[in-house]
């Protein structure tokens, strides 16, 4: 097959979501049959805030052979057992979303139901003592491997911490050994075809016209191609996630590193911590309507572990998404499809689960309407239930500022409404279709925000007020005991991924 009958991807816009789409379609795709080009420019800086990741993480960097200690130490990373939140449900309320499972079911009845009937019994002890990813967190431990699993338990999950920027960098020389072609240049417009209405080519500041069969757009906020070029249109979430604005700074690391991102909910929006080995990344989301960009950096500011060692970056932003992520020829990763505020680190997961969707429908000479259908379908529906996860930290709150009260009393879409609804009857939760966050993420945010059901499932009565309690009992000790055994996190990373 010759080079001209080869089928063209030309990826716009580099940092952490072009390099990944670079790495995954060069892993994949074979070289006589495609080629991949990616267009970026060192003028243009990137975001940077998806600094925590979720799991699934660990199956990306498998399938590109990526060893785990080489990726933290070159990008300073440490690792991630769940997150923090602080003053969200009520302004002195703490709980963590861990990785990883809560208790041990019995029988037909989940968990949480035996849970609830002990808490009628007098046995208050929080989620956070049942799961093993919870009680390591809060004890400063760290496991993988055999001595994360517990034959009680099952097994630790665990995500990481990094440095955005490093891990772009870190995918390009693997992405470039497979046959990735980078650019160096500015991308000034995008060519239409005038009967298609397909983009047919990109401009560069110099004069450059390069071409392409399928456009990968990674181009930020502004959507070069998917909304500068096509007017695709955008949907915004405003009404039910009002923050649109972010100051980012990083500051020294003073503490011991520890192995969860926290976030501290404030008068008009929270504050992200996420520690790596050689700094601490921090940031502040609010609602400018509520609160001034001098008073939002005066609290971060005030509230840091260190030194801050740059002045912090203000970003704007409208929550939201794309009205479509696969427009023509188009198809948008990361920022350029939308923009889903950081608080439970799904940005960079996004990615990593569109380029899956890629591959699942990839051409290779005309795109087929239905393909480019399901393809949308298939990413709304993804992009919503994450939307609703995050909206339920927001409107299931008690505090006091205009802020939250506001939040509490605002309609929220009728997916989320039928998920709050049905827990709080009697501690049922659906899971429907691929949607990215478990039974246990939902039980564990909606108890954290202070939802108690009114009843639980009747099995729950099966067992006696005597055995009920000891069962409750043998998965605390069985967690102390297992958490008790794991070295710190510290000292973990010392041995295995310290960064030079």
């Amino acid at each position: 097959m010759t080079q001209a009958a080869r089928y063209r991807i030309l990826i716009v816009g580099g940092g952490t979501a072009g390099w990944m789409a670079a790495a995954v379609l060069a892993r994949y795709l074979p070289q006589q049959l495609y080629t991949i080009t990616l267009i970026e420019s060192d003028d243009i800086g990137t975001i940077g805030v998806g600094e925590a990741t979720i799991p699934q993480l660990q199956l990306l960097n498998a399938v590109l052979g990526i060893d785990e200690d080489d990726f933290l130490r070159a990008t300073q990373g440490t690792y991630k057992l769940g997150i923090e939140f602080v003053g969200w449900g009520a302004p002195d309320s703490r709980y963590i979303h861990a990785f990883g499972g809560v208790g041990r079911d019995l029988g037909a009845a989940p968990f949480q139901h035996y849970w609830l009937r002990g808490l009628k019994l007098g046995e208050d002890a929080p989620l956070r003592a049942y799961s093993l990813n919870a009680e390591a967190a809060y004890a400063g431990k760290f496991a993988r491997g055999a001595a994360a699993q517990s034959p009680t338990l099952g097994r630790m999950g665990h995500a990481f911490h990094f440095d955005a920027g490093l891990y772009a960098r870190f995918l390009r020389p693997g992405a470039e050994a497979k046959g990735v072609e980078r650019i160096e240049g500015r991308i000034t417009h995008a060519n239409r075809d005038a009967q298609s209405g397909a983009v047919c080519s990109v401009t560069l500041a110099d004069g450059r016209t390069i071409a392409g069969d399928l456009y990968i757009d990674c181009s930020g906020f502004g959507g070069l191609l998917i909304e500068q070029a096509l007017h695709t249109g955008y949907e915004n979430w405003a009404h039910w996630l009002p923050c649109d604005r972010a100051l980012a700074v990083p500051c020294e690391s003073v503490a011991t590193l520890t192995p969860f991102t926290r976030a501290t909910a404030h008068k008009a929006g929270w504050q992200w911590r996420i520690p790596l080995q050689h700094r601490t990344g921090n940031g502040h989301v609010y609602c400018s309507a509520q609160t001034s960009d001098d008073e939002a950096a005066a609290t971060l500011l005030a509230t840091l572990d260190g030194r801050p060692l740059a002045e912090a970056r203000p970003l704007k932003f409208t929550t939201g998404r794309r009205k479509a992520f696969w427009n023509h020829n188009v198809i948008a990763l990361g920022l350029a499809a939308g923009f889903m505020e950081p608080l439970e680190s799904t940005s960079i997961h996004l990615v990593q689960s569109a380029l899956e969707r890629v591959l699942k429908f990839l051409p290779r000479g005309t795109i087929d309407p239905a393909d480019v259908a399901a393809y949308n379908a298939q990413t709304i529906f993804e992009w919503e239930r994450v939307r609703d996860f995050i909206i339920l930290h927001y409107h299931v709150n008690t505090r006091p500022e205009p802020f939250w009260k506001a939040c509490a009393a605002m309609a929220v879409p009728d997916s989320l409404r039928e998920k709050i609804d049905l827990f709080a009857a009697n501690g049922r939760i659906m899971r429907f279709n691929e949607e990215l966050f478990t039974e246990v993420g939902w039980l564990q945010v909606m108890v954290g925000q202070g939802i108690i059901p009114r009843g639980a499932h009747p099995l729950a009565e099966a067992p006696s007020d005597a055995e009920l309690r000891e069962f409750l009992s043998l998965i605390r000790r069985a967690v102390t005991k297992h958490v008790a055994a794991m070295p710190s996190h510290q000292a973990f990373i010392a041995q295995h991924c310290k960064a030079g």
